[in-house]
């Protein structure tokens, strides 16, 4: 087994190859939020879309049922309880307006679950969490200078200048 950076797990790392691992790591989790925001937004836009279409559905439903549906409608209440043909007509007309409520209570409640997703809400707040917690990361204390090898503390001078 191996860590991120491709050393062995029991062997002693340096501050470099720790702080490749910790941004390794923490581009990963961005990348993974990301990923998740854009999986809770995709869903979102489904169930709006899913809500839209009822909407749609009720429209048309109601624009084009009216013609025919009113009239087998209002013969078949004449035929069943022999009323006057008027009143027949205004009974289905309200069926049909009965129907297009029903859809658009449907449409209704598909917009309500879209608006209280809070998907992406959540990802952002974990991100900002992230955040926080690296800016309140205290550095690991440095050994002195006097500590160290010479040898070491003339290459990173030579590197930085």
């Amino acid at each position: 087994m191996s860590a991120p950076d491709g050393s062995p797990v029991g062997a002693e790392r340096s501050i470099g190859q720790l702080f490749a691992s910790a941004t390794t790591e923490m581009s990963a989790l961005v990348h993974d939020e990301i990923a998740l925001a854009k999986a809770q937004l995709k869903q979102d836009v489904k169930r709006g879309a899913v809500g839209s279409g009822a909407f749609t559905v009720a429209a048309v439903v109601l624009l084009f049922s009216l013609p025919m549906l009113n009239f087998a409608l209002a013969y078949g209440i004449r035929t069943w309880s022999g009323w006057n043909m008027a009143l027949c007509f205004l009974l289905s007309f309200a069926a049909n307006v009965l129907v297009a409520i029903v859809l658009g209570l449907v449409g209704v409640l598909f917009f309500k679950k879209a608006a209280k997703s809070k998907g992406p809400q959540k990802v952002a707040s974990s991100v900002k969490e992230t955040a926080g917690v690296l800016g309140n990361a205290k550095p690991h204390p440095r050994a002195a200078i006097e500590d160290r090898v010479p040898e070491a503390i003339e290459a990173v001078a030579r590197s930085s200048s």
